[in-house]
């Protein structure tokens, strides 16, 4: 017998995602973090998406930060709305944030966001992704068994229609 539905329990709802990251970096760990917002910024994020492609994230004095991230103004915010592109604090654990220190003084090492979110309580949350970039010939080689992946998936699908 299925799970009777909760009352007030959701999904968690999505609100960006940067699908560049996973093509641009080969993505080892991931981590959830909390994003200091205004008021406004969170009722623009209800209103409509935010652009996190050219997004980075940075550990300066034992905080995480978050650069680049666009949020269009609130409709009605008037004088209440901030800057659009300004840094913005991560809400992340002392040790989460020494170990990231640590691993970005690797030369290579980045961290990038990957997913911009409100959680099932509607919180705004921020998956990052501890992530080394790629050179052009990883790239290639995703994009070759990429296609071959799909080739065989057509394949097969063919066959399973006969």
């Amino acid at each position: 017998m299925p799970h009777p539905e909760k009352k007030g329990v959701r999904e968690k709802k999505t609100i960006a995602r940067n699908r560049s990251a996973r093509h641009e970096f080969s993505i080892e760990e991931t981590f959830e973090a909390g994003v200091v917002l205004k008021g406004t910024e969170v009722r623009a994020l209800r209103e409509r998406a935010c652009q996190i492609t050219d997004a980075f994230c940075l550990i300066r004095g034992g905080e995480g930060w978050l650069h680049g991230v666009h949020i269009h103004p609130y409709s009605h915010g008037s004088v209440f709305n901030v800057d659009p592109d300004r840094k913005r604090k991560l809400l992340l654990h002392r040790k989460q944030i020494d170990y990231l220190d640590a691993k970005l003084r690797v030369k290579g090492m980045a961290l990038v966001p990957l997913e911009l979110f409100f959680d099932e309580r509607n919180r705004v949350k921020l998956v990052v992704g501890l992530a080394r970039g790629k050179k052009l010939y990883d790239k290639r080689s995703d994009m070759a068994k990429r296609d071959v992946q799909r080739d065989i998936e057509r394949a097969m699908k063919e066959k399973n229609r006969r």
